[in-house]
């Protein structure tokens, strides 16, 4: 390219008002073929945000010249929870006051343009918002990075709330074009399933030969992730299954329409939906076939272009670290040595040297249920010749068991890669473990319990491949995007360095005794409220009163994040409320899915809007205490929601929370927690300070010593006068309409074993909660917590978690501070 080019097409991608309307034009006219009559806000949207792409596009392009040969960190996760990208790309490149101007030239609303993208259906909670927040800081930072996953057509599923009731319905976020990703037809790679493994020997080696295997294509889409104000964009690669069988026309010529497609549509349902229905065998078959399909092209590709550059596969672990999100991608170790060994005819000393060197593992849960595990002979008919790598792996590993703890049979059942019993079962974590470098939990009580308990065998023999890496939020957009009244704030008092190095939030302690700062928090707070308030009574009729205290919990249903304390609570409330008791206005804010196939969870939103409903039939209290369950919870409703919140639930069960960022983006937005010692509340507390948190219930220890010694739900009911009648006043079908039997499963399931302690912790939640209520009745003193809180938050930035993983994990250079 001639210089006179380049300045030519610099000039184009100039990021001043007269370009960006130029483009913007162009893209009306030439890209969607529309004029000022004839397009739609949607198509403006698409012209808008092909307007921004253009400009990350050269940075794009000039990141991956400049990068190639670095060392790269691939991040392999089976969700990527992104949200919108309009604004996150506009802030990113600085350029959101010159796109407003040049929109006002049109008389056009950008905030009304973004309200018409779809929010990615690629996640579903803390896992994959966790994995777009790391994202979005290594690109910050300048870390070559590559993150890899599926791109599911439908998404996990749009919740409805029908009679109170959980609807699952296609997510189609797809239906229209997706302006920000980029197809690659050309990098394709075939995936294979099934089939039977041909052993033979070639020049006095063993040769394993996959044959007779259905094939699929997985094909790739790019999406940019632009660092902030940096001129870096890194990747987000995404995999679609396409079929290698195309349309049958001999099927179709016969007059058997279905015929003629159905091979093709099973083999690209791979990519159709996020996490299947695990209940059933196609489910199981399915979810297991997606974590291959993407693993397996994920390799491919990674290896492809390591040998195009560096000409040979043996010094991959030198340019390449995967992270492992979850043991979902665990798969990956196998896949790496079948690449290795058949693919690229290494020893398997020497493939191994490569592999494990390769990988690093960060595990997100404790509880045993959620280590993902597959029966042998389910694996092994998906994956015939990873299963015979696998059992490779395991008679190896047992035998570095046996050299280092002397043949100890209770150790070696505990460790080995297969669970022994009637159905023999592959543990994935135990893969993952033994398969990588580095071993990380989410938050130092999770790192702790992972090395003390959960995997106490594999620390005892490798301590200095485990870790921790608390958890982290991007400050980009869980402050600065979501919330510009309290931005303002801040850069006011401490300039604009905080977005990019959150830890100068510290600087907010020495001005929390500043009257004016504490006023001007009050009103950044009420006009959040006031938004989210409109946006409940536009799209559910509901008002809500901003001079009420809004209590918040918003993540995934499920009984050990204990959703049913604070619906529990909202019961005692209403009661007391009745004998006009209730001090402070409250409305209690729900939202969250469950899972299609989780029947208790699903239970859990039915009485959440049961009770909902009876507290807004009841005149009497109506205007003191109401809950709202808000349906669809996702990435865009969470940055309304959580900037208004006054109150943040993190009330888990003390040792079952990995970590939780929720609590984070809570918290860096000026609301007080009320939480358990549990998961990362812990350092958040020690963070902003005992005084400035609502801490209450058992601790992990406690926990522990009840499941050792017997625990009665039933006696902590006898013991609590008011817990007694919240319990009596739900199971004879007050707050469902008469129907006394609606709710009995969840009274039952309490009273008869309680797993997660909801009544044991039910008097320490309700005595937090009046301490509340006494902080939230002096304004001024609620407002010097909150703001204590917020200086506290700085450790909190992913920006600081992935500077860690660069120094203890991944060996790749950051910027200085």
């Amino acid at each position: 390219m001639s210089e006179r080019t380049e300045n030519l097409f610099a000039t184009h991608l100039s990021m001043d008002r007269d370009a960006i309307e130029r483009s913007f034009a162009s893209h009306v006219g030439s890209t969607l073929v529309r004029d000022e009559f004839s397009a739609t806000p949607r198509d403006l949207y698409q012209a808008l945000a092909l307007t921004i792409r253009d400009r990350i596009s050269e940075r794009w392009t000039r990141t991956m010249r400049r990068t190639f040969r670095d060392r790269h960190v691939y991040y392999l996760s089976l969700e990527f929870l992104i949200g919108r990208l309009l604004d996150d790309a506009m802030l990113n490149l600085g350029i959101t006051g010159e796109v407003g101007a040049a929109l006002g030239s049109f008389a056009l609303d950008g905030a009304e343009l973004a309200r018409y993208e779809d929010d990615a259906g690629l996640g579903n909670g803390g896992l994959g918002r966790l994995a777009a927040c790391f994202l979005d800081s290594m690109a910050t930072l300048g870390i070559p990075a590559i993150g890899y996953g599926i791109r599911y057509e439908y998404g996990i599923f749009r919740q409805a709330i029908v009679d109170g009731q959980q609807v699952e319905r296609p997510d189609n976020w797809l239906r229209y074009p997706n302006p920000w990703e980029v197809p690659r037809p050309h990098r394709i790679y075939l995936v294979k399933f099934g089939g039977r493994v041909i052993a033979r020997k070639h020049e006095a080696r063993d040769v394993f030969e996959w044959a007779d295997a259905e094939s699929v294509i997985a094909m790739a889409y790019d999406t940019p992730v632009p660092g902030y104000r940096n001129d870096v964009v890194n990747t987000l690669r995404l995999w679609s299954a396409k079929s290698t069988r195309e349309f049958d026309i001999a099927s179709f010529s016969r007059g058997d329409y279905i015929k003629a497609v159905c091979d093709k549509n099973a083999s690209e349902n791979l990519a159709r939906v996020l996490y299947p229905n695990d209940q059933i065998a196609e489910g199981r078959e399915l979810r297991l076939k997606q974590e291959f399909f993407f693993v397996s092209a994920t390799l491919q590709d990674v290896i492809r272009r390591h040998v195009k550059h560096f000409g040979s596969v043996s010094t991959l672990h030198k340019q390449a670290v995967f992270q492992l999100n979850d043991t979902h991608p665990a798969v990956a170790v196998a896949e790496m040595m079948r690449l290795l060994l058949d693919e690229h005819h290494l020893e398997w000393d020497d493939a191994w040297a490569i592999s494990y060197r390769c990988f690093a593992y960060t595990n997100h849960t404790v509880l045993p249920e959620a280590l993902e595990e597959w029966p042998v002979s389910l694996f092994g008919w998906i994956l015939p010749r990873h299963l015979q790598i696998v059992f490779e792996i395991n008679r190896r590993f047992i035998e570095e068991v046996r050299t280092h703890f002397g043949n100890d049979p209770a150790r070696i059942r505990r460790m080995s890669l297969i669970e022994e019993g009637p159905d023999q079962h592959i543990r994935m974590a135990h893969l993952a473990i033994v398969g990588s470098a580095k071993v990380n939990g989410v938050s130092e009580l999770h790192s702790e319990i992972l090395q003390q308990r959960l995997f106490r065998d594999f620390a005892d023999m490798w301590p200095a491949k485990f870790g921790n890496q608390t958890n982290g939020i991007t400050p980009r957009r869980w402050l600065r995007k979501c919330n510009p009244p309290l931005s303002e704030i801040i850069t006011a008092k401490v300039g604009d360095g905080w977005v990019t190095d959150l830890p100068q939030l510290e600087r907010l302690a020495g001005v929390v005794e500043d009257p004016g700062l504490r006023s001007a928090f009050r009103a950044a707070k009420r006009v959040n409220k006031q938004n989210l308030a409109a946006l409940v009574e536009k799209t559910h009729g509901i008002r809500l009163s901003p001079d009420a205290l809004f209590d918040v919990q918003i993540k995934r249903i499920h009984e050990y994040k204990r959703q049913l304390l604070p619906i529990l609570h909202a019961v005692l409330l209403h009661r007391l409320a009745i004998r006009g008791e209730l001090r402070i206005p409250r409305v209690l804010l729900l939202a969250g899915k469950a899972a299609p196939g989780y029947e208790m969870a699903k239970r859990i939103i039915r009485l959440a809007n049961d009770v909902g409903a009876a507290l807004r039939a009841d005149e009497r209290t109506r205007d003191r205490i109401q809950l709202v369950f808000l349906p669809d919870y996702s990435v865009s409703l969470a940055e309304i929601v959580i900037p208004a919140a006054d109150l943040s639930e993190q009330v888990s069960t003390a040792g079952t929370e990995a970590s939780g960022t929720g609590n984070m983006k809570l918290s860096l937005n000026g609301a007080l927690t009320i939480g358990t010692l549990d998961g990362a509340n812990i350092e958040i507390r020690a963070a902003v300070g005992e005084r400035n948190f609502f801490s209450f219930g058992m601790t992990h220890e406690d926990v522990l010593e009840k499941q050792r010694n017997g625990y009665d739900p039933r006696a902590a009911v006898r013991a609590d006068s008011d817990l007694e009648d919240v319990l009596e006043q739900i199971g004879r079908g007050a707050y469902s309409s008469g129907e006394a039997w609606r709710h009995r499963p969840i009274i039952d399931a309490l009273l008869e074993h309680d797993w997660f302690f909801v009544l044991g912790d039910f008097r320490a939640y309700v005595d937090a909660q009046r301490a509340v209520e006494m902080a939230f009745l002096d304004p001024d003193r609620w407002a010097k917590m909150a703001l204590s809180n917020l200086a506290g938050m700085g450790r909190f930035s992913s920006d600081e978690t992935i500077r860690g993983y660069a120094r203890d994990i991944w060996r790749v250079p950051v910027p200085p501070r």
